[in-house]
């Protein structure tokens, strides 16, 4: 179980999703701006998944050039610094922005090198559906509500988080059948942060004596 949500907690933060039909994106009283968020989304999984299948073969004979291709996509897609400082939560509140950059940095290549290559057999034929798109409270961003439809299984419910950085809507956290990326990394993390820094504790991911394996938090279906 913790195998499938980390491979897919992954695939989801790669906005991995073959098309997006737009059913009611926004509501009437929703602002331009807002619909852009799920542009984004929709963008970002049509590149995504384009890649994997042009590239699958290379990928596969070359698992440094599958590592830089998910790098890039982190780096364009995903706002890592702030979804750290959220994963971090009481124990990032006096940190430096250089202890969060290399917190954020070593989950993401400890997340790559035990399940990146998962993505090559991600299953790229589910048909998937925006449900909504809603603001989210205090002004922190919108979330984009979609549904992964399955061949023989029901639909996988999954929700995207963005806020608008500089002008370029970025992810920060995605909840993949309720279950949200951030909470379930803030809950593993939470035990090892009052006994070491931040600093230790990304050090321990880089050398592989901790790895980043999330268990199911609080659910909200």
């Amino acid at each position: 179980m913790k195998n499938l949500l980390a491979s897919a907690l992954l695939a989801a933060l790669l906005a991995a999703a073959p098309s997006f039909t737009a059913s009611a994106v926004t509501p009437p009283a929703a602002t331009a701006q807002q619909g852009a968020a799920s542009r984004v989304v929709v963008d970002s999984a049509g590149r995504v998944l384009a890649t994997l299948d042009s590239r699958r073969a290379e990928f596969k004979a070359n698992p440094a050039a599958l590592n830089q291709f998910i790098k890039t996509e982190f780096t364009r897609s995903f706002d890592s610094d702030y979804a750290a400082r959220l994963v971090l939560g009481v124990h990032g509140r006096s940190a430096t922005p250089a202890d969060v950059a290399d917190f954020a940095a070593a989950m993401a290549d400890n997340l790559t090198a035990r399940y990146g290559a998962s993505l090559l057999d991600f299953n790229t034929k589910l048909q998937v559906k925006v449900k909504s798109e809603t603001p989210l409270p205090g002004g922190r961003g919108v979330r984009v509500s979609t549904q992964m439809l399955r061949q023989g299984g029901g639909p996988i419910p999954v929700d995207y988080l963005l806020r608008n950085v500089n002008g370029q809507w970025k992810l920060f956290d995605v909840m993949v059948e309720g279950i949200s990326y951030v909470q379930a990394f803030k809950n593993q993390f939470a035990a090892p942060l009052t006994q070491k820094s931040i600093r230790q504790v990304a050090a321990d991911l880089r050398a592989g004596r901790m790895q980043a394996a999330p268990a199911p938090g609080k659910t909200s279906k």
